[in-house]
């Protein structure tokens, strides 16, 4: 079963009981779950083509070992489809990556997400949203399959809330934070692709980030990035206040970000993602004063500071652009990360 030691086989004589069990047994994330029986977790380990005892990754802190059968088992009880299996193991295959450094964002008190990315054609396939209610609810596979990564987190990871999870306040994508990338309707370059993936690839991308910052602005291009880029911008995000910059007391740049771009992709026919992230990384930053005012910064205020800009990214390919979300307005969303690179760096991998 999904807990972290060994298999643990619980009876019950209902599905009521059953769910309530799962309560008990705190296997669930306050939600109910679907109780994880042998046989339909046999069906998501048979799905997945690979052995039940195959260790998915680890977390050598908290010494434990993700195996494909702990995977089937959370995937269960968030409610996938045994075909969702392929995309689930991939995800928590990345997460685990030591690149991610999961440890860090799944233990803090910023109360970071694991957003997870996908694209290629099992979008398709398995009718991942990319387009209306991008982040919300009413689809099957972003729901279950954002959930399943949870379950994960707190079941076999020990992320659990109050324990190893510390966050503070937290943000419903860690309930579930799964989305695809509209790539069939727009002439930019898949994510995956730019990441170095072919186009015919499918894959995951998880990256550790806060709760997506609705940005809306009617217009062309500029006013829609200038919008964009002054959220990007606010104090109180990671992006801004994290301690790294403090630390150092001289302005480090922080870490990746994530954007994501709706509406109608014929506005953008004269952009490609490099120019638009160029454009966002020029602006992206915040003053000396700001940041000082804000205790980022060591020091008093000085003549020349509300002059002197700070980049709160390192580079361009730090900003991760998506098309995605609904046709109808063009609206946008800012996720800042966890926190600086050397943090957490998002993980594109292949889905097998």
């Amino acid at each position: 079963m999904p807990d972290s030691g060994d298999t643990t086989t619980v009876q019950w004589d209902s599905a009521l009981e059953a769910i309530e069990r799962c309560y008990d047994l705190g296997w669930t994330d306050g939600l109910p779950v679907v109780p994880p029986t042998e046989q339909r977790v046999g069906e998501f380990i048979e799905r997945s083509g690979r052995p039940a005892d195959e260790v998915v990754g680890e977390i050598p802190e908290r010494r434990r070992e993700i195996t494909v059968a702990k995977v089937a088992a959370n995937s269960v009880m968030a409610g996938c489809l045994p075909e969702y299996m392929p995309v689930i193991l991939t995800a928590t295959e990345a997460m685990l990556d030591p690149v991610f450094n999961l440890v860090g964002p799944s233990s803090s008190m910023g109360g970071s997400a694991i957003l997870s990315i996908v694209n290629g054609p099992i979008c398709k396939e398995l009718n991942i949203n990319s387009r209306n209610n991008l982040f919300g609810p009413g689809n099957r596979a972003n729901a279950t399959i954002g959930r399943a990564v949870r379950l994960i987190l707190m079941n076999a990871c020990a992320a659990i809330p109050g324990v190893f999870d510390r966050s503070v306040i937290g943000h419903p994508g860690k309930y579930t934070y799964c989305i695809a990338e509209a790539e069939n309707d727009t002439h930019w370059t898949p994510l995956h692709v730019e990441r170095g993936f072919s186009a015919d690839q499918s894959t995951v991308t998880v990256f550790a980030g806060e709760s997506p910052r609705q940005v809306r602005a009617v217009g062309h291009p500029e006013p829609i990035l200038h919008a964009l880029s002054d959220v990007a911008s606010s104090l109180g995000s990671n992006m801004s206040t994290s301690g790294s910059v403090g630390n150092t007391g001289i302005g480090v740049r922080q870490g990746q970000i994530v954007v994501t771009i709706a509406g109608n992709s014929q506005l953008w026919k004269d952009w490609t993602k490099a120019q638009i992230r160029e454009y966002l990384h020029a602006r992206i930053q915040r003053s000396v004063a700001d940041l000082k005012a804000a205790t980022v910064m060591k020091g008093d205020v000085e003549p020349g500071d509300s002059d002197t800009m700070i980049s709160l990214i390192p580079e361009p390919d730090d900003i991760l652009l998506i098309f995605a979300g609904g046709e109808e307005s063009n609206m946008s969303s800012v996720i800042p990360s966890w926190g600086p690179k050397v943090g957490s760096t998002a993980v594109t991998k292949v889905i097998r």
